[in-house]
């Protein structure tokens, strides 16, 4: 294994040519090739084949969130074009999803491309044909400093969600990597089937590769599923630019958990499979914020980078314990869901809690995703990703699967 005490980022870095990264899904999502890792050992399959790989009795559980149109594109009087990449409601403790049904006004924190050349007191202004009849959106600063910015719109019948304005006016934000124009197939090939909650800034893709038949196929086998709801943001994305890993600063997303979650979790809760990094991150944090509750901390359902190290092995407690502690906190207080925000940063050394492997996609070098795999597996890792290479595997989030079980 790792030491936890040498992490540095050329260890989590190897050669990806540029042909290898998938710019365009394949045409049939299941059709994806499937690379299995299991106790050590690699085997080849394709992704409609996934249910024959399964350990006996897994549980899946997917991230259904969904990705909005989240760049929006402005142009000034002169002719410069101001593009805001939308990143969260404010104020931040705003579930996405009621903040996506507003009508009429939202302040959203956001990166502003050509930001030098829009005045702070300057409005921008576009107008958006709907079938309702046209609708005049304006973007202009609420605070400069914080990169807040209110969105306002008119229309003939003054009841349009902030949702459908977006969908009028926007693009699917594609991950930088892909460097290809947009194109409108990727307003559904850029989606889960699954995808229910809006409000990513990215795709949880690696569940890009599910069908009806994959599903209808699980079903039959009797292997069970969930759903949570993590809205990934533009952090994921964020390189690693510190020599030392764990300087690195971890982005936040916001997850959100129910209290059937919880009881389903608590059924399954040794036979967990993440569907993708996102679903990961948001389990092995609810293990994390149920400590919180236990040892009756602060801000029990916000978690940061560090907190997840910090706490002796013998001052743990089991899985069962820590979801019980969540679901007593939801009972006790007539909620049915919480809102969370965690900035998880699984790295190796991490011990994981409830998930027992992953469903995942190959990820880029030197990444916190790399990081997240090498936890799991450990130097297995680099074997893994060479085989892929070697197999002609395709790449990142357009890319091929892997089941890796330790």
């Amino acid at each position: 294994m790792m030491s936890a005490e040498t992490l540095r980022l050329e260890q989590f870095q190897y050669e990806l040519p540029d042909e290898r990264i998938a710019r365009f899904p394949l045409a049939q999502r299941d059709q994806s090739k499937l690379l299995v890792y299991r106790s050590g050992q690699i085997t080849h399959s394709r992704f409609i084949n996934l249910p024959d790989e399964l350990p006996d009795g897994s549980f899946l559980v997917f991230n259904d969130t969904k990705v909005i149109p989240a760049r929006l594109i402005f142009t000034r009087s002169t002719g410069a074009v101001i593009e805001l990449f939308l990143l969260n409601p404010l104020p931040l403790d705003r579930p996405i999803t009621l903040a996506m049904q507003d009508t009429g006004s939202v302040v959203w924190q956001c990166m502003v491309g050509n930001r030098k050349r829009w005045k702070p007191t300057e409005t921008l202004h576009t107008t958006l044909p709907s079938e309702a009849g046209d609708i005049l959106l304006e973007a202009t600063w609420e605070d400069y400093e914080q990169s807040a910015v209110r969105l306002s719109w008119r229309s003939p019948s003054g009841t349009e969600s902030f949702a459908k304005v977006i969908h009028l006016a926007g693009q699917i934000p594609l991950p930088p990597y892909l460097k290809r124009a947009v194109v409108d197939a990727d307003r559904d090939t850029y989606q889960t089937v699954y995808s229910r909650q809006e409000g990513a800034v990215a795709a949880p893709t690696a569940g890009l590769h599910f069908t009806e038949a994959v599903f209808d196929e699980l079903a039959r086998r009797g292997f069970e599923h969930d759903y949570l709801t993590l809205h990934v943001g533009a952090g994921t994305f964020q390189p690693i630019k510190t020599d030392d890993v764990r300087q690195h600063h971890m982005h936040t997303e916001q997850v959100v958990y129910t209290l059937s979650n919880l009881r389903r979790l608590l059924d399954h809760h040794d036979r967990i499979l993440p569907v993708g990094t996102t679903s990961m991150r948001a389990l092995e944090s609810l293990y994390w914020m149920g400590v919180k509750l236990l040892r009756q901390e602060p801000e029990p359902f916000r978690l940061d980078q560090h907190y997840a190290y910090q706490l002796p092995p013998d001052e743990q407690p089991t899985v069962p314990e820590s979801l019980r502690a969540v679901q007593h906190y939801l009972e006790q207080s007539g909620q049915t869901s919480v809102v969370a925000h965690t900035g998880i940063y699984i790295t190796p050394g991490y011990t994981f809690r409830l998930c027992k492997g992953i469903i995942t996609n190959f990820h880029q070098p030197g990444s916190t995703l790399i990081l997240l795999i090498a936890a799991l597996i450990g130097e297995k890792w680099r074997e893994v990703y060479r085989e892929a290479l070697d197999g002609d595997y395709r790449f990142l989030s357009y890319g091929d699967s892997s089941l890796l079980i330790p």
